[in-house]
């Protein structure tokens, strides 16, 4: 169901949102819990900063989520617009974030769903411009009746 979307970028938004808020969460937790069994004395300052990354992650991808959601309702050019801007940065984090830590596993997987994530609410965003507003069909090539009838 979920790659037949044709124009529902606030539905696309909600998956990105629920699942990189979910595998944001598991890492911070699991980096914060090594960190403080290995008896480090910044545990708490490592649970502070882990409190604050995933805030800041939570609001970021709730303003997407919004940002999805009223381009979908009102077919806004300007919105869509801004969503691909914004899908496009979180692109651009995931790739790098991708190439940067390759010895977490969840790191990895945390990339992988941002850029594939992005990559998908930004084509259907653009789908939506090129709609202009209207609605978003596939293009399917009509014959015309005299062809079916010679061949």
């Amino acid at each position: 169901m979920a790659f037949k979307l044709k124009y529902e970028t606030g539905i696309a938004a909600t998956i990105q949102f629920i699942s990189l808020t979910l595998l944001n969460f598991i890492s911070g937790a699991s980096t914060t819990v090594s960190e403080c069994t290995k008896g480090n004395g910044s545990c708490m300052g490592n649970v502070v900063l882990s409190i604050l990354y995933f805030l800041v992650i939570t609001v970021w991808f709730g303003a997407l989520w919004l940002a999805g959601f009223a381009a979908q309702d009102r077919r806004s050019k300007r919105i869509a617009q801004a969503l691909i801007l914004a899908e496009g940065m979180v692109f651009l984090v995931g790739l790098y974030d991708f190439s940067k830590h390759k010895s977490s596993l969840i790191s990895s997987i945390i990339s992988v769903v941002e850029i594939i994530s992005s990559v998908w609410i930004a084509w259907l965003a653009l789908r939506l411009i090129l709609a202009r507003g209207g609605r978003v069909r596939p293009h399917h090539i009509v014959r015309s009746r005299h062809s079916k009838i010679q061949s």
